[in-house]
């Protein structure tokens, strides 16, 4: 019971970050099943990966209510990732610990590398009202330009979402620390934007890969649905506060937030931590 319990309050934490932040909470998540829970990688990132789906639906629906997120993006998106989900926990499963671990450590620093150049290069909050960048049609309602969807514009969404299912199977994780910064840098989606979007994708790629680590028997559901249990009503007030934090902000915040974790993994792999 106590487990459960501190499982739960971690949820809810993980679930404002996934909100906020546009990610399925997987990042914080594995390194938390591992080092403070015990689990094994492989089962450390197969429990996230079954977390991850309740928390980003959570978090969806507020996103759109307050109508933050581009449903044909992130569907289009969602669908590519879901197709290599599998062959990302195919991979997992012939890989050493270390492997898989190692690899999350890379990319979530190269994220937060990524984001925070962007943060730099953000305009201020004064400025910020006067120069909003470029989604697709439904900006409209948004006071953003409206893009056509055409085929080079959608063949950048799907290679966005197959690189983010691979890694969405092998690491354990939702993909929105690869995707967030992809949909600015190469789709030129608005941080706001771009959180909620997110969200769409990994609902959707995440479940062929939590379908067969379920049927591998890798998942700890107990684990699992504690922490859901916190991050569901976290995501969804995570989700709320995107429109009152400057954009600016949100990039710096989640620059930091992807640094920090990939320290964590790595000083783990080491042997420093645990």
């Amino acid at each position: 019971m106590a487990t459960f319990i501190i499982a739960a309050l971690v949820g809810i934490v993980v679930g404002l970050l996934s909100g906020l932040l546009g990610i399925g909470g997987g990042t914080i998540m594995v390194p938390l099943f591992r080092l403070a829970f015990g689990l094994d990688p492989i089962q450390a990132t197969a429990t996230s990966l079954f977390t991850i789906i309740p928390t980003s639906v959570s978090g969806l629906v507020k996103h759109a209510r307050n109508k933050t997120s581009l449903p044909r993006v992130g569907l289009l998106c969602g669908l590519a990732g879901a197709c290599l989900s599998p062959v990302g926990v195919w991979a997992a499963t012939k890989s050493p610990g270390w492997a898989i671990m190692g690899a999350t450590a890379l990319v979530v620093a190269y994220s937060s590398i990524t984001m925070f150049r962007k943060a730099l290069a953000a305009p201020k909050k004064g400025e910020q009202e006067k120069k909003k960048e470029v989604p697709e049609t439904q900006g409209r309602q948004e006071g953003f330009p409206s893009i056509k969807l055409t085929p080079a514009y959608c063949a950048k969404v799907a290679l966005i979402g197959v690189v983010a299912g691979l890694l969405s199977g092998y690491v354990g994780v939702g993909g929105g620390f690869i995707m967030v910064p992809l949909f600015m840098t190469l789709l030129s989606i608005p941080m706001r934007l771009a959180s909620g979007t997110s969200l769409i994708a990994v609902c959707i790629l995440s479940v062929p890969g939590t379908i067969e680590q379920a049927l591998l028997g890798n998942i700890h559901f107990l684990l699992g649905i504690a922490m859901a249990a916190g991050s569901i009503p976290g995501a969804f007030v995570g989700a709320s506060m995107v429109k009152k934090v400057p954009e600016r902000t949100l990039r710096f915040v989640f620059a930091g937030f992807l640094l920090v974790m990939a320290l964590v993994l790595v000083a783990n792999e080491l042997g420093l931590i645990g």
